[in-house]
């Protein structure tokens, strides 16, 4: 389907849920994105860091966007990570997701060896030469080391090269001053700019971000479709205890025990009981080797589901 300019609104980044042998579960794949387009999401997300992209295999990654293609059956947008250390390695999945009849790609910097910003923007531009999709850049220095700056991302959405961009950097002065810029610019109707905060949303939305990318909106859609909406009407203080809610609901994230696992176990961990607690899932398991949630942490999430409000 023609991709919105700028695309705005509420776009889950989709956990992937996994059978307990690894293998992707396509049924539960599929209920989850069907709940989240009746939702009303403005779009899907697929094989980002909520996906756990890093994670799978090849074979793997086409199945999640074959399952996604269908399930979203062209009612709302599919973005398909590319995401890879090499400009080689990620435009062979940019060419299977354009076979796969996706709608745009996001793509991080290239990463494991320190790359500079000249060789960034070659790496996004041979991306969008290679595959006749938009392309959204994805700022997440703390997976791949690298910012992407107001001066690296303008000059690529002045000729372009990048629809957008979503960012997980958390530098939210970054994010204002590439929204200040963007405006100057005159691209604020073309380009689009993605939160991928959770817990900062009515703020960057204030500030000008045409949307949001949440992780937490897999578990609670309605939520983040209910800020985006007091945002967009202007409601602010009905957006502030909307972001609220969401952030003691965040700590779902945490439950995970820090002298066992790390931060992203716990996340995704919690992410994906929170489904299973939920319905929508049938196993809650994790890509090797991130440690599994145990019955405690567990428990917490339903506490949490709990007070949020989204379990009785």
């Amino acid at each position: 389907m023609l991709l919105p300019a700028p695309l705005t609104g509420v776009v889950p980044p989709l956990c992937t849920p996994l059978t307990p042998n690894g293998d992707i579960d396509t049924a539960s794949l599929t209920a989850l994105v069907e709940r989240l387009v009746s939702a009303g999401v403005h779009g899907v997300f697929a094989l980002g860091s909520s996906g756990e992209a890093a994670y799978l295999d090849d074979r793997r990654r086409r199945t999640v966007l074959e399952t996604v293609r269908q399930a979203a059956g062209g009612r709302v947008p599919v973005l398909a990570g590319v995401i890879d250390m090499t400009t080689a390695r990620a435009l062979d999945h940019a060419r299977t997701a354009s076979r796969l009849g996706v709608d745009a790609l996001v793509a991080t910097a290239p990463f494991y060896t320190r790359t500079h910003p000249v060789e960034i923007a070659d790496h996004f531009r041979r991306l969008r030469d290679g595959v006749d999709l938009p392309l959204f850049g994805y700022d997440i220095p703390m997976a791949v080391h690298t910012k992407l700056t107001p001066e690296l991302l303008l000059p690529l959405a002045q000729d372009g090269t990048l629809a957008g961009i979503k960012d997980s950097s958390g530098d939210d002065g970054a994010l204002r001053r590439l929204l200040v810029e963007m405006r100057a610019l005159g691209l604020d109707g073309t380009f689009t700019v993605l939160t991928g905060s959770e817990l900062a949303v009515d703020g960057a939305l204030l500030a000008g971000a045409h949307g949001v990318v949440p992780g937490l909106g897999n578990v609670d859609p309605d939520g983040y479709l209910r800020l985006y909406g007091h945002a967009r009407a202007g409601r602010w203080r009905e957006a502030a205890a909307e972001q609220d809610r969401l952030a003691a609901l965040f700590a779902l994230t945490e439950a995970g025990d820090p002298a066992a696992m790390g931060g992203s176990s716990s996340a995704l961990g919690g992410f994906k009981a929170a489904l299973k607690l939920l319905g929508v899932i049938a196993c809650a398991a994790t890509a090797a080797p991130q440690v599994p949630l145990d019955a405690r942490a567990h428990a917490t999430v339903r506490r949490i589901l709990e007070e949020g409000g989204l379990l009785g």
